[in-house]
C-alpha cells in the first residue's frame, strides 16, 4: 500500500548550529572559538546583569564588553546605539543571552556589520532560528530577511529556563506555536516543516501545563524548548501569513508586548483562515488532542491563564479600526483573502476576549 502523495513543493535548508541540553552554556567559549571571535559585544535586556555575568564567564575570555538596553520589537534607535558600543569595542562578533528582543538586536547588527553572531535562548521565542528581523522605526514595524543574519550557533541550555517566570513561560510558548500554526498552512509549505510543526504544537501544548503546575519541572522545560526550537525552524523556513501581519502591526505601531500579542490573536487568526486551511486545523487540533484549532487554542490559553484579550494587554479600543487598516496595507500573503470588514471584527472579538468561533 502507498502512501498519498505529497504533492509539488520545494525544501531548503540553511539552519544554525544547534547545541540542546543541561549545562550547555559552557560551550560558549569553545563557540566563540570555533567561529574565530575574541571580542564579542554580549547583549541583554536590562535587569538581566546575572544571566549575563553567567554567559560572560562562560566565554573563555572572548567578550569585550556588554550592551544591556535591547528592547522588546526591535527599535532602530536603540540599534544605533548599540553600534555606536560594538564599534568603540572594536567588536568581532555578537552574542545574544534571552528572549526575542535580545535576539532581535543581535540579528539587527548583524544585518549592519556582517558579524557573526551566538544566540544563547532562555526563552520560547523561535527567533533564534531565523533569517529574519522585525525592527520598528516612526510606529511601523517592518520585517527584512536574510540568510546571513541567521545565528552561527544556538545554545540552548534548559538549566538557563528553570527560573523563567509562568507568565513569560506561557506567552513565549504560545508565540512559538503561532510560529508552527502558520507555518501549516504557508504558501511555501512542505512535508519536512509539516512534520516538524505538528511536533512543536503538540511538545509545547504538553508542557506549558506542566511547567504552570511546576515551574521547576525540568523534563517539561527541556519539552518546551525542544519544541520551541521546532516552531522557530518553521518560522526560519516558510513564510508569514495574517497571524504575523495582524501582531507586527499591533506591536509596532501600538507598542503592544510581542508574546502577548501573539498569545492573544492566535485563535481569532486561525478561527479566519479555518475555512481556507482545513487540513492545516485538522493537525493543529490534533496536536492540541482539541475539537478545533481555534477552540483548542482560546482553551489552551484559559487553562494557562493567559492574557485573554488585547484590552488586558494596552490595547486602546479606538485604535481598532486604524490597526485593521495598516494591516490592510502591504499584507502578507494569507491562504484565506483579506477582508476589511471581516479582518475589523476579528480585531474587535480580539479586543475584548470574545469566543473566535461565536457567529
Amino acid at each position: 500500500m502507498f502512501m498519498l502523495s505529497p504533492g509539488s513543493f520545494v525544501y531548503g535548508s540553511a539552519q544554525s548550529k544547534v547545541v540542546f541540553g543541561h549545562g550547555t552554556l559552557l560551550q560558549l567559549g569553545p563557540e566563540l572559538a570555533r567561529i574565530g571571535a575574541s571580542r564579542a559585544l554580549l547583549l541583554s535586556t536590562p535587569g538581566r546583569g546575572g544571566l549575563a555575568g553567567q554567559a560572560e564567564a562562560a566565554a573563555d575570555g572572548r567578550v569585550a564588553g556588554r550592551f544591556a538596553g535591547a528592547r522588546m520589537h526591535t527599535p532602530v534607535e536603540v540599534t544605533e546605539q548599540a553600534l555606536a558600543a560594538l564599534r568603540d569595542m572594536k567588536a568581532d562578533a555578537l552574542v545574544s543571552v534571552g528572549g526575542g528582543s535580545t535576539t532581535g538586536l543581535g540579528k539587527a547588527l548583524s544585518l549592519r556589520t556582517g558579524l557573526p553572531q551566538i544566540a544563547v535562548a532562555t526563552t520560547y521565542a523561535g527567533s533564534e532560528m531565523t533569517p529574519t528581523v522585525g525592527e520598528t522605526k516612526d510606529g511601523l514595524k517592518t520585517v527584512q530577511r536574510k540568510e546571513s543574519i541567521r545565528p552561527d550557533t544556538v545554545i540552548y541550555d534548559v538549566d538557563l529556563t528553570l527560573d523563567l517566570p509562568v507568565g513569560v513561560s506561557v506567552t513565549s510558548g504560545m508565540n512559538a506555536i503561532a510560529h508552527a500554526a502558520e507555518a501549516l498552512y504557508a504558501r511555501d509549505a512542505n512535508p519536512v516543516t509539516t512534520l516538524m510543526a505538528e511536533e512543536g504544537i503538540r511538545a509545547l501544548a504538553a508542557a506549558l501545563p506542566a511547567i504552570k503546575a511546576d515551574p521547576r519541572n525540568a523534563d517539561a522545560r527541556a519539552a518546551a524548548l525542544y519544541g520551541a526550537w521546532l516552531c522557530g525552524i518553521c518560522l526560519g523556513t516558510v513564510g508569514m501569513a495574517l497571524h504575523h501581519k495582524l501582531c507586527h502591526v499591533l506591536g509596532g505601531s501600538f507598542d503592544l508586548p510581542h508574546a502577548e500579542t501573539h498569545t492573544v490573536i492566535l485563535p481569532y487568526a486561525m478561527a479566519y483562515n479555518a475555512p481556507a486551511a482545513p487540513q492545516a486545523m485538522r493537525r493543529i487540533a490534533r496536536a492540541l488532542n482539541a475539537e478545533t484549532a481555534a477552540g483548542g487554542l482560546w482553551s489552551l490559553n484559559r487553562t494557562l491563564d493567559a492574557p485573554a484579550s488585547l484590552a488586558a494587554i494596552g490595547m486602546p479600543g479606538d485604535g481598532i479600526a486604524r490597526a485593521a487598516g495598516i494591516a490592510m496595507q502591504n499584507p502578507y500573503w494569507n491562504p484565506r483573502a483579506l477582508e476589511p470588514a471581516a479582518i475589523l471584527q476579528l480585531l474587535r472579538r480580539a479586543q475584548t476576549g470574545e469566543n473566535p468561533e461565536s457567529v
